[in-house]
């Protein structure tokens, strides 16, 4: 198998890019840059989820690499870097992280682009009355061509992009968005931010969330569709997370040599 179809290279290259955050002062630091793009720019997190689709595929993979800035996103992440002897950092889960992004824009346009009436336009009111009373927004589901996007917000010029369409779509659209816009704006690879919002779906109670738990109640919220992400994916994750350090030293060795 070729390096670069390595499912354990691809973790390890991704894990390099991830950026981490120790201290609060750091957190506010970027958030202050993410407000301040000059040019646009892709916000993405990365969870147990994420990196299981990347074993998978190298489209998302390489979709990734090419982000501007990537957070880690959950305690399976956690996992995963004190496992390679690696400082995690604070978690930055984009439902936690993205509303406190998003009111450094307020009264600026904030574009929402994913997930279907009701729930969109519930969203839009939820940050509206919340998180940016001050900004216009615009929208539009998540099922459209990246070309509609694309002449959307060219024509609506917002500040802030948020998707809410899921992977690896999200990050398809970013970077379509990305290559083709020509002032500056954040574009944040949201997931279910906009359900969250909308009231699709619900989020856990403090305490869960708190301690990496809220996997398990929205596994208990839709079993049916979240079963092969949370149980076969989260034991998968764990079983790939426990051989990478291995593979990582091996790395390191062979590298000395040449």
């Amino acid at each position: 198998m070729q390096r670069s179809k390595s499912w354990k290279w691809r973790w390890l290259k991704l894990v390099r890019k991830i950026e981490r955050m120790h201290t609060p002062c750091e957190r506010q630091g970027l958030l202050e840059r993410l407000s301040h793009p000059d040019k646009p720019v892709i916000l993405a997190f990365v969870n147990a989820h994420a990196m299981n689709l990347l074993a998978k595929s190298e489209s998302f993979f390489e979709s990734l690499c090419t982000v501007d800035t990537v957070l880690r996103d959950g305690s399976g992440m956690e996992t995963l870097f004190n496992q390679l002897n690696i400082p995690p950092g604070l978690n930055l889960n984009g439902t936690d992280f993205i509303p406190d992004v998003v009111s450094q824009f307020n009264g600026r346009c904030i574009a929402f682009l994913g997930t279907q009436e009701p729930y969109l336009g519930s969203g839009v009111e939820f940050a509206k009355k919340n998180i940016a009373p001050q900004s216009s927004y615009v929208l539009t589901d998540g099922f459209s061509d990246d070309n509609a996007y694309i002449s959307l917000v060219t024509e609506c010029r917002p500040a802030l992009i948020v998707l809410g369409m899921g992977m690896p779509r999200q990050e398809e659209v970013a970077i379509a968005l990305r290559s083709r816009l020509t002032f500056p704006c954040l574009i944040i690879c949201g997931g279910a931010i906009i359900d969250f919002w909308g009231g699709r779906t619900v989020r856990a109670p403090l305490w869960m969330r708190q301690s990496g738990m809220e996997w398990l109640f929205r596994l208990q919220m839709e079993p049916r569709r979240l079963f092969q992400r949370y149980v076969i994916g989260n034991l998968v994750f764990l079983a790939r997370a426990m051989v990478l350090p291995a593979f990582n030293r091996r790395s390191k060795r062979q590298a000395i040599k040449r």
